[in-house]
């Protein structure tokens, strides 16, 4: 059984897919709880592996797109999700802090390193030793050891669009970078 949030269809509003359809299956805890986390980790039903690949297919009809996010959700996604919704011809997205392995066929992977926030309930150590891009929430610290992190695309996000200049600041002197906006929260979508 897993623990799952919510399960819902939008656009992705963060990183390299932003503007594109997507399903979002949400599963609820994790292992850092940030400060400026936006998942209430007390809601959640149990779901078995068939159930969950049910509900995605109705949100989503024909996107065949699913960005597996949380919390964290290496703490929960297994082999036998992953092959669940291979078999029902979804692509997997992970958005994961990287503290813990991840199964094997997830076909695009998020590292959003935590391991600067102050405050956490948890070690933000990265494990993963790669990723497809690498997300990092600035909190106007230096962050150039996530620019060496080795992943195609290397985003900077303002935290909670709050320090956006800030942000855009830091990207005109480390030009490795690329902004990332959570374009749903501007637009004001899901």
């Amino acid at each position: 059984m897993y623990r799952v949030n919510e399960i819902f269809y939008s656009l992705q509003g963060e990183g390299f897919w932003t503007g594109t359809p997507m399903v979002f299956l949400r599963f609820s805890g994790c292992n850092l709880k940030c400060p400026f986390c936006d998942t209430d980790h007390s809601a959640f039903r149990e779901m078995t592996a068939e159930k969950i690949v049910g509900e995605v297919a109705k949100a989503g009809g024909d996107c065949r797109r699913v960005c597996v996010t949380g919390g964290e959700p290496s703490l929960q996604l297994d082999a036998d999700l992953v092959e669940a919704l291979h078999r029902a011809g979804f692509r997997i997205h992970i958005e994961t802090n990287g503290t813990r392995a991840l199964p094997e066929g997830v076909d695009w992977v998020t590292v959003s390193p935590k391991s600067e926030v102050e405050g956490l309930k948890g070690d933000g150590t990265v494990v993963l030793e790669k990723a497809d891009e690498v997300k990092v929430v600035y909190l106007g610290k230096e962050v150039e050891k996530w620019a060496a992190f080795p992943a195609r695309w290397h985003f900077l996000q303002p935290c909670s669009c709050l320090n956006t200049e800030q942000t855009v600041d830091y990207i005109r002197r480390h030009p490795n970078w690329r902004l990332s906006l959570q374009t749903h929260k501007l637009l004001n979508i899901r």
